[in-house]
């Protein structure tokens, strides 16, 4: 199926201001509590990602994430900012590449590439009801 709303150059920004849950200490992910952490970090870039594409997909269709590198190169601390923008570099059939940038009120603070693609919700679901027929129940 071709997704012709879909185009390489199209961007999505969000903004998120830090709080306590968003960092280190809180998250799990360090022992500083007023700094954002990366796993927050990782988490806002795909959520640009995904507020770029999934909008534009037909019923039935949404984006799963395959590859994330990204690298957290300033600290932010908690009460700024945080801008992340999302861009399309690449579409093929149903793989679709970005490049990510990620900035606070100081300038910038990270960047990665992700790599997602678009699939069908109810064959995704049958994947994964296939994959996990044979586990014991869980309480």
């Amino acid at each position: 199926m071709k997704f012709s709303a879909v185009q390489v150059g199209m961007s999505k920004t969000i903004q998120k201001e830090i709080t306590e849950k968003d960092t280190a200490l809180h998250y799990g992910s360090g022992s500083i509590e007023d700094l954002l952490a990366t796993p927050v970090l990782a988490a806002l870039m795909i959520e640009a990602a995904v507020s770029t594409v999934d909008p534009l997909l037909p019923d039935g269709y949404i984006t799963i994430g395959r590859y994330l590198s990204i690298e957290h190169l300033e600290p932010t601390t908690k009460g700024m900012t945080v801008t992340v923008k999302a861009e399309i570099t690449e579409i093929d059939n149903n793989r679709i590449n970005f490049i990510i940038m990620a900035y606070d009120e100081l300038g910038e603070i990270g960047k990665g590439i992700h790599e997602r693609f678009i699939v069908n919700h109810d064959l995704l679901r049958q994947k994964v009801n296939n994959r996990t027929k044979n586990l014991e129940p869980r309480p």
